[in-house]
Order: structure tokens, then C-alpha cells, then sequence
């Protein structure tokens, strides 16, 4: 046998007494710590006993606070904020709770919450804000779950279909879900067209010059006042807005139900269009003319 195999030899044997010393340390430690082991492995499954049953009690909690504010007849955003609200309290209590079980100081727990809470506070100033939102609408109520609103940024609008802790969610017309951050709400200037139950409708015809303003005037009138969907106990205002560039602006103004204002409108114009076309009166459109000297 050469020295180098001899060598290798030496290195193999070192190597596996290395090994088996460890391997003989690991097993005394386990022998030595198996009550501790075991003590703490029925505690981890006894935690997550805890957090399922834990979790089970949340929801029913959420179910009965939930009815509690429906017989209340407790507004719609409030209940939906409230049980959103207490649902994240409970489970922040409970994981409180299990890591407090598992052996873990409760003092510096709370401690690196709160200067977790500060950094998180810092840096999710929007989300905070739009918590903060949510609170002012709830307080407010500027609006409520089932109120058509227009926001005055973006000009989204929908029917308000939930009020969350950070989003309002509007549902449109056209069948699309809105999200809206809350702290951009109550920053903005919003249009609740439901916040009465009727609605005055307003529209502008553009006429040519070329016709009778009596004429125009009466017409319009006897349209309004044919149309069912208008209230007939209201006063209709039908008059000169403005002498335009190419056309004289009549304005219409009168009350219908919030629910019937888009029909009544549609209904309304589209009978103008008709009732103009049999009586040979012209709709104005944008125009120029040019008058060439010779």
C-alpha cells in the first residue's frame, strides 16, 4: 500500500468517526430533550386545534352579529363595515393568543406589533386614509349601499352596492363592478341622484332661427305634458336659454320619480325628434356661413 492510500485511508476513517459523533450527539439530544419534544408537539397540534375551532367560532360570531344588525335594521354599509371590521379583530386576538401559548413573550410580542404597526402605518398611509374614509361615510352617510352616486374625479357612477373597511363598490348600468378607494370618496365631491325620491329633468334643444319661438314653446309643452312619466302636479319650465352661434337654446325643465328620470328623458327626446320632423321645425346644428363680397 502506497503513502497516498494510506493517507486516503486515514481521511475516510476521521470523516466517519466525524459523522458518527454527530450522528451519536443528535440522537443522545433527542433521547435526552423527547419529553420537551413531545410537549411541544402536543402543543402545536393543540394550537392548531385551537385555531379551527377558533375560526369556526369567528364565523358564527359574524352570523350572529350579522342578524343582530339586520334586526336592528341597522343600515346596510354599517353592517357590512361592522362584521368586516370584527371578523380581523377576533383573528388577530386569536393568533395573539396561540402564539402566546406557544411560549412566546407577550411583551415583546405587542412590542414588535406596535413598531410593526408604526413602519406598516408609514409606509400604507393611502390604506389607512381610505380606512379613515370608510369611517367618515359610515358617520356621514353621505351615500349608503343602494344610492346611485357619480364621483366627481373620474366621473365613475353606479348604483353603491357595498361599503367595505378600505373600497366602495358601485355596479354600473352596463353590468360593471366599480371599486372605488374611500379616502378618494370623501376627498371628492360626490352626486347622490338618489338622496330624494324625485329628480328634475333638465334638457337643452337646439332650434334654427328661422322659427316662431311661440310656436317652439308650445309645441315642447304639449310634449312634456302628454309624457305620463312626468308629474303633471309640478310646474314645467319651458323657456329661451341662450341665442347661440347657429341656433336659439330652448331649455326643458320638469319633475319626475329618480326611477323614471333616464326614461322619461329618452322618451322625451325622442318624441321631440318625431313631433319636429311632422312639423316641418328644424333641430339646429353647429354651422358656418360664409357671405363672399364681390
Amino acid at each position: 500500500m502506497t503513502t497516498t492510500d494510506v493517507d486516503v485511508a486515514e481521511e475516510l476513517k476521521e470523516t466517519t468517526e466525524q459523522a458518527t459523533e454527530k450522528a451519536n450527539a443528535i440522537v443522545n439530544y433527542i433521547q435526552e430533550h423527547i419529553p420537551d419534544i413531545i410537549a411541544f408537539s402536543i402543543k402545536v397540534v393543540l394550537c392548531i386545534l385551537v385555531f379551527l375551532i377558533g375560526r369556526l367560532v369567528i364565523r358564527l360570531i359574524g352570523k350572529l352579529l350579522a342578524r343582530t344588525l339586520e334586526r336592528a335594521q341597522v343600515d346596510v354599509g354599517v353592517k357590512q363595515f361592522a362584521c368586516s371590521f370584527t371578523k380581523y379583530g377576533l383573528y388577530a386576538l386569536l393568533i395573539f393568543g396561540i402564539a402566546s401559548s406557544l411560549g412566546v413573550d407577550t411583551v415583546s410580542v405587542a412590542a414588535l406589533f406596535a413598531s410593526a404597526g408604526l413602519g406598516i402605518g408609514l409606509a400604507l398611509q393611502g390604506s389607512l386614509s381610505n380606512f379613515a374614509g370608510g369611517l367618515l361615510i359610515l358617520l356621514l352617510k353621505p351615500f349608503k349601499v343602494g344610492d346611485y352616486i357619480i364621483e366627481d374625479s373620474n366621473h365613475n357612477e353606479g348604483t353603491v352596492k357595498e361599503i367595505q373597511l378600505f373600497y366602495t363598490k358601485l355596479h354600473s348600468v352596463d353590468n360593471r363592478t366599480i371599486v372605488l378607494p374611500n379616502g378618494m370618496l370623501t376627498n371628492n365631491s360626490i352626486i347622490n341622484t338618489s338622496a330624494t325620491n324625485e329628480r328634475q329633468l333638465d334638457l337643452r334643444i337646439n332650434v334654427g332661427y328661422q322659427e316662431k319661438i311661440k310656436d317652439v314653446k308650445a309645441l315642447l309643452q304639449e310634449i312634456v305634458e302628454a309624457e305620463p312619466l312626468i308629474h303633471g302636479e309640478r310646474p314645467v319650465n319651458i323657456f329661451v336659454d341662450d341665442l347661440g352661434d347657429s341656433s336659439v337654446v330652448f331649455g326643458i325643465r320638469a319633475w319626475t320619480d329618480n326611477s323614471d328620470y333616464l326614461p322619461a328623458k329618452w322618451r322625451v327626446l325622442e318624441e321631440v325628434k318625431q313631433r319636429f320632423d311632422e312639423k316641418g321645425i328644424t333641430l339646429a346644428y353647429p354651422q358656418l356661413d360664409v357671405h363672399i363680397s364681390e
